[in-house]
């Protein structure tokens, strides 16, 4: 069993005694765990949370059939920190990594000795697979989706790459498969398409067992790409760009329906959680423009920002005959809390250390649900910052690489959910109180640091 690796923190990473989820529906075994992933689309980018111009049928089908988790947050507020957060279940004060690129070379591998959701999952009997895109760790390294839990894998290892939907080639656990319809710059295999169709034959393969499936689709991540069928829908909007985004999502839509079909046409519906959710806020990539969308669904901020807009994604809980259909929630959770929760649902605990709160209670309606004291983020991008939210109270430190004491901005989001008024000034207070669980929330990394700290 590995240890969990906290540079300065010294925990240990160990099942111990088993125990049965709270209050569970009776099964005739663990339940399958479906958690898909889109990557840059925003809180308002779906219909469920207010879009209003792009169509999801589908995803708002799902809301309406299960529970919509309104105040939950993505573990960064880009790609590769965030899927570090959600399968360590550690918040980026605390996991391994905590940048895309910290030296300007890439993606920097998670730590072999870091302990992933998948993992656990494993030694509790389920089989494990990954579709889609990686992003901690290219080939070659110490960390690839098979050192790290998942029995297959099949999509992006380089993250770098999957920006690209007509790729040369893609990975089956550690063997390059080439896309032949690709050759040569050429247009012949989606990449989406090929990510769909797999995940529906993983489903197949392990009806009879239970399974954990980690669906981390690229779309919409830039570059913008989709095929032509899914333009005609949006010939009305101004731009090509437009036209392709929202395609994008509505491919992304079809086919989280099309998963949704299959369980149950499998008679696998009511023995599987499926999550939707996004690895962060929209971005503003290749034409793309998420203010004409109002993708962030009126927060303020988008992708790299630490404002809500950036971290704050829609969640969709999905579960029929245990999730009460049409519910929604307000409680705050974050990705970190996915690590928890899967283990209750397997009947195991937790390694000791981590950051999350199992968020079944609430899915479920069911015993007491803990709450967070305080959710951390911290981002080396862009001058560098830092965020704590505590309560409705949330503060944000901009330029850290200058300094460790910048200016903390403060927002009551209780009565300004759009960050629009600092009010640091208001209550000094309040500003030392959340300045105190920024020190305390992290522990110094080896690889990650501001400029203050080399």
């Amino acid at each position: 069993m590995k240890q969990i690796l906290i540079p300065g923190l010294a925990c240990f990473a160990g099942l111990v005694a088993i125990s049965a989820v709270k209050d569970a529906p009776q099964l005739d075994g663990p339940p399958n765990i479906i958690f898909i992933l889109a990557d840059d689309l925003g809180y308002g980018d779906v219909g469920a949370f207010g879009q209003q111009i792009i169509r999801t049928p589908r995803l708002d089908a799902m809301a309406a059939e299960g529970m919509r988790l309104t105040r939950h947050y993505a573990g960064s507020t880009v790609c590769a920190p965030s899927r570090g957060v959600l399968l360590t279940g550690l918040h980026t004060g605390h996991t391994f990594v905590r940048s895309n690129r910290p030296y300007r070379e890439g993606q920097y591998p998670m730590a072999d000795s870091m302990v992933t959701v998948a993992e656990l999952l494993q030694e509790a009997g389920y089989t494990t697979g990954l579709i889609g895109k990686w992003g901690l760790g290219a080939p070659g390294t110490e960390s690839v989706p098979g050192t790290q839990g998942f029995d297959y894998f099949f999509g992006y290892n380089d993250q770098r790459r999957a920006h690209e939907y007509y790729p040369p080639f893609l990975w089956r656990n550690e063997e390059r498969i080439r896309l032949d319809g690709n050759a040569d710059g050429a247009q012949g295999s989606y990449s989406h398409d090929l990510l769909t169709r797999d995940a529906l034959a993983f489903v197949r393969r392990h009806r009879d067992q239970p399974f954990f499936l980690y669906l981390a689709y690229t779309i919409p991540h830039a570059k913008l790409q989709v095929p032509a069928q899914e333009l005609a829908a949006y010939a009305h909007l101004e731009s090509e760009p437009q036209r392709t985004a929202a395609g994008m999502i509505s491919r992304l839509d079809r086919d989280v329906g099309t998963i949704l079909d299959e369980l149950r046409d499998l008679d696998l519906a009511e023995n599987t959680l499926v999550i939707f959710t996004s690895d962060n806020g929209p971005h503003s990539a290749g034409g793309h423009d998420p203010a004409y969308f109002n993708s962030s669904g009126g927060l303020r901020g988008k992708k790299r920002d630490l404002y809500e807009g950036g971290i704050r994604v829609p969640f969709i809980a999905w579960w029929p005959g245990t999730i009460q259909a049409g519910t929604e929630s307000g409680h705050v959770s974050a990705f970190w809390d996915f690590l928890p929760t899967a283990t209750e649902l397997a009947g195991i605990s937790a390694p000791a250390g981590t950051d999350g709160i199992s968020y079944m209670p609430t899915l479920v309606d069911r015993g007491e649900q803990a709450t967070h004291e305080f959710l951390y983020w911290e981002f080396f991008e862009r001058g560098g910052k830092q965020a704590v939210l505590k309560g409705s109270w949330k503060g944000i430190r901009l330029n850290v690489h200058s300094s460790p004491d910048a200016p903390l901005q403060l927002y009551d989001l209780s009565a300004d959910e759009r960050e629009a008024r600092n009010v640091a000034e208001l209550h000094p207070e309040k500003v030392a109180e959340l300045e105190a669980l920024i020190k305390a929330a992290r522990v110094p990394s080896p690889i990650y640091q501001f400029e203050w700290e080399k």
